[in-house]
């Protein structure tokens, strides 16, 4: 009786969250609809990088050949790397004309601030105080995110056209190994299921959400936020920034990318399990409380559904296995749209309830390593307590 009432509590939530969470599941939201300017706005393209040279010959290219109308330029910021990004990347750009390029070195971050958004802080400053007048827009875009060459002009005329002060792109990741169809587009899967595109894109909607790889801000919105002052504890950089210019009167857009992928690979477990326990903690903002619900929740929505059916049929039980069944199939056919939207086949879309297990031990192993004082450990630094930004 008790998996009865558990697999029917699941059909339930799958059934409101089919119906009734921002139809996460839609993958058809890309840029709004967008003219071009009469006058194309000057941009900064701000690209914080520590120990990137693996994959800088495949993304910094892009950006210097941006076909841009208007006036542009690529500040990257080498962020104490050890491996030759800053050189790297001075020689691809004296083998690549087009967008001029400055590499700029801050010293290392001071207390309280995370390494990316130390990072961007001097990007930023320099964009805005080393040329006569200030860029419009900053273009806030990884070091491992590739552009194809109509990237940047689609991204301003869609702000320009819409009055958006931030307009960000979910990059397609790199879908390859076994490995990374198994993990990859379930991550875009659940973050779009906690932050609804949809919901995001409402004027008067209250969700905010970015995703950092591909961030168009307007930069009188960004003085008027305080970022990334305002959000330097933030290890989930992303979400933060987008509340904060929401906060503060800005309208945001955030969807999915059709022209902007992720070269970054992932070829093992490690790395992808690296990649999401990082943050995972911080994303629960550090309270006991919340990791037992999640872990609770994930148990419930995700690992629930093909333990009822099977123990449904194996016992007699028809209403068990039916409920079960039920679920795992909104399951499957909700992580459908996103499988075809990374050219993934439907074989793995029953597969969801395994690769939400690993979700579950990535956050329960995120939260092991909180308490083992490492924190959120990236690239040799570890960030202990993130604020709550």
């Amino acid at each position: 009786m008790g998996l009865l009432a558990a697999a029917c509590a699941s059909l339930g939530a799958w059934i409101w969250l089919t119906l009734a969470q921002g139809m996460f599941w839609r993958t058809d939201v890309r840029l709004p609809p967008r003219t071009a300017p009469a006058r194309w706005p000057s941009v900064a393209i701000v690209v914080p990088a520590r120990d990137e040279a693996e994959v800088l010959p495949r993304s910094l290219p892009s950006l210097l050949a941006q076909d841009y109308p208007g006036e542009a330029e690529v500040i990257l910021v080498d962020d104490g790397s050890t491996d030759g990004t800053a050189a790297l990347a001075r020689r691809l750009a004296r083998a690549q004309p087009g967008l001029p390029l400055t590499v700029v070195s801050p010293r290392e971050p001071e207390p309280g601030w995370t390494g990316k958004l130390w990072a961007l802080r001097h990007g930023i400053a320099f964009a805005r105080t080393a040329r006569a007048t200030e860029p419009e827009y900053l273009l806030l875009t990884d070091a491992d995110i590739a552009h194809e060459p109509d990237s940047l002009r689609e991204l301003v005329a869609a702000a320009n056209s819409a009055g958006f002060d931030l307009v960000s792109q979910m990059a397609r990741l790199r879908v390859s190994g076994f490995w990374e169809r198994l993990v990859v587009p379930a991550f875009v899967y659940f973050f779009a299921q906690l932050y609804p595109f949809r919901r995001i894109n409402r004027p008067t909607g209250r969700t905010a959400a970015a995703a950092g790889g591909c961030v168009l801000l307007r930069t009188a919105a960004a003085v008027r936020a305080g970022v990334p002052d305002a959000i330097r504890q933030a290890v989930i950089d992303d979400v933060s920034l987008a509340r904060a210019v929401r906060d503060s009167g800005g309208r945001i857009w955030l969807g999915l990318a059709e022209r902007v992928d992720s070269v970054r690979p992932y070829p093992v477990l490690a790395d992808l399990w690296r990649m999401v326990s990082r943050s995972a903690y911080a994303q629960l903002r550090h309270r006991p409380l919340l990791l037992a619900g999640t872990v609770a929740g994930l148990v419930l929505v995700y690992l629930v559904p093909p333990a009822a059916l099977f123990a449904g049929l194996a016992a007699g039980r028809p209403a068990t296995a039916w409920a079960g069944g039920l679920a795992w199939l909104l399951m499957a056919g909700t992580y459908l749209p996103m499988l075809r939207y990374y050219r993934q086949s439907a074989v793995l879309a029953p597969l969801l309830p395994l690769t939400a297990l690993l979700y579950l031990l990535m956050t329960v192993d995120s939260a092991v390593q909180h308490y083992r004082g490492r924190g959120a450990a990236w690239k040799g630094r570890t960030y202990a307590r993130p604020s709550d930004a």
